[in-house]
């Protein structure tokens, strides 16, 4: 059970994370979509500029160790996502980048979606 509770978690983990960069395409489209996903969006930059662990990775760690599996250090982007992405570890600065990375893109899909408000037939 445990063992299942965190391969869920894994994925919950990953699905939020590619909501906070991609939700701003949904406001595109249904604009009170922005009611789930600004927040979203702040809370992911937030805990990249901030440097903190979003609050899923010690559950992941928790159900890793109840299931008898080995549990990890630092956040789910460092332990999963960076040896994709980066060869080696994350840094400060690369953390800074990926939440300036979430600022930018949904920066420039909510002007979209604004502009297309604003611009729409009535």
């Amino acid at each position: 059970m445990y063992s299942l509770l965190y391969h869920l978690t894994i994925v919950l983990h990953f699905l939020f994370i590619i909501f906070v960069v991609l939700g701003g395409l949904l406001v595109i489209r249904y604009h009170s979509f922005a009611f789930f996903h600004l927040p979203a969006a702040i809370w992911g930059a937030w805990i990249e500029f901030s440097g903190g662990i979003c609050p899923l990775t010690p559950w992941e760690n928790r159900f890793r160790m109840l299931a008898g599996e080995s549990t990890y250090r630092g956040d789910f982007i460092v332990h999963y996502l960076s040896y994709i992405i980066y060869p080696e570890r994350i840094t400060t600065e690369i953390q800074y980048l990926l939440g300036t990375f979430v600022v930018i893109v949904n920066l420039a899909f909510y002007g979209i979606a604004i502009h297309r408000h604003i611009n729409k037939p009535t």
